[in-house]
């Protein structure tokens, strides 16, 4: 900003500070996948995945630096939690992978047309950090994103459910994981202070005024946990003609400290047909970036387990084609 007084520079520079999150690694998978590592400072890092579709291409954001909730499934809430990310931060993986998606590919036009809050840490537990970087992603002097496009995943904060809807009602996807409390409360712990049937009533009264006319239902799929017909059945007797919705089957990928397998494709599909025959619109999550540890769950990335030590480590700056790192 030359054409700034020097004074004026001196003084915006004490300030603020202008910068783009430090990259530790990029890596692209062979489907397309591209997960960024962000360092973040005090030895914590996040990440940051692009999805790339047909018709579409999705980011995945981080919100926390690790996670309080601790799904049991989730590697990212083995790690523990570090802390909140700041606005910019959060705006700093959109704003990153946009220019970046962009030069490589050679495009003017924008690459990167859905945000879903599904990477590290639960976005609702970073509140008022989550909101402000909404309305920049949907305000047409920032990213002029449709509120349909852009999603935040949530373990089941119910108040925060609730304020969300008031502050910027966007797309809802919810981690349901279970039909009933005692195994919720097992693989979230979240559920024991906001159990199913308050997480529903929240959920209906979001309905109210969001931007699509359902709720997503995401379903981990664990072998021998929560995927047998019984528990499908349990679904149904759930959410038929209790919340509009859609339910999305996710394949687990296991990690060591889980002890959780996978749920066979058989399994997976004979769950499904079930919810299908029930009335319930129902999908099977197509894996992506599993050769780069993008996939949903897979998200601790190159971030050192809190569960096997206590100290968080990340590697020298890299960039990795088709290949998943050591």
């Amino acid at each position: 900003m030359s054409d700034l007084a020097k004074s004026l520079r001196d003084k915006l520079a004490g300030l603020a500070q202008i910068t783009a999150l430090p990259v530790i690694s990029e890596h692209i998978s062979t489907d397309g996948t591209v997960k960024w590592l962000f360092d973040v400072g005090a030895g914590n890092a996040v990440e940051a995945v692009y999805i790339p579709e047909t018709d579409r291409g999705t980011l995945c954001i981080s919100s926390q630096a690790g996670c309080a909730v601790g799904c049991r499934f989730c590697s990212t809430g083995h790690q523990g939690f570090s802390r909140n990310l700041e606005t910019s931060e959060i705006i700093a993986q959109l704003w990153f992978a946009e220019h970046s998606l962009r030069k490589r590919l050679n495009s003017s036009e924008r690459v990167i047309s859905n945000v879903v809050m599904m990477g590290m840490g639960e976005p609702l537990q970073n509140y008022s950090a989550l909101v402000p970087a909404l309305k920049m992603m949907l305000d047409d002097h920032g990213y002029g994103l449709s509120r349909r496009r852009v999603t935040v995943s949530t373990s089941g904060v119910v108040p925060m459910i609730e304020r969300l809807r008031d502050d910027c009602p966007v797309a809802l996807a919810v981690s349901l994981h279970a039909p009933t409390d005692p195994l919720r409360d097992q693989l979230v712990p979240l559920n024991k202070k906001y159990p199913i049937a308050e997480l529903l009533a929240a959920c209906n009264h979001y309905l109210d005024k969001a931007p699509r006319d359902f709720i997503t239902f995401e379903y981990c799929m664990l072998d021998g946990v929560n995927d047998t017909p019984e528990q499908a059945r349990e679904l149904v007797d759930l959410l038929r003609n209790k919340v509009a919705c859609k339910i999305n089957l996710i394949p687990f990928n296991p990690f060591p400290a889980s002890g959780l397998k996978r749920s066979s494709n058989e399994r997976v599909k004979a769950f499904a047909e079930i919810l299908l025959n029930a009335g319930l619109v129902t999908t099977v999550r197509k894996t992506r970036g599993d050769d780069i540890d993008a996939a949903c769950g897979q998200l601790a990335g190159e971030v050192q387990d809190r569960t096997q030590a206590h100290i968080r480590m990340v590697r020298a700056p890299v960039v990795v084609k088709g290949a998943s790192p050591s």
